[in-house]
């Protein structure tokens, strides 16, 4: 799946996956300021939290969203995905 094209006030809520459906480590779409790209941390059966590449940098921000604010996500995104089985992200040296 692609970017989401519509801001969540305007999703179809048959779209929207329920919060609780989304497990640790599930690559999502969040929205802030735009869909950006976003890993889940932690689902209760109200929001999500999810660390998400709030620009273009590879810096994160960590935040919880409701569930018509987070989407499915298929493609990697290779600052945010590659992660250690602790959690952390795992970053090359620059050559």
């Amino acid at each position: 799946m692609s970017t989401p094209t519509s801001v969540p006030p305007e999703r179809d809520p048959a779209d929207v996956a329920p919060a609780d459906s989304y497990r640790k480590a599930d690559l999502v779409w969040v929205y802030r300021d735009g869909w950006r790209a976003g890993v889940i941390e932690g689902a209760s059966q109200y929001a999500v939290t999810a660390t998400y590449r709030p620009g273009s940098n590879p810096a994160t921000g960590v935040d919880t969203f409701t569930a018509a604010y987070v989407s499915r996500r298929a493609e990697e995104d290779p600052a945010l995905d590659r992660r250690s089985p602790a959690g952390l992200a795992l970053r090359q040296p620059r050559a």
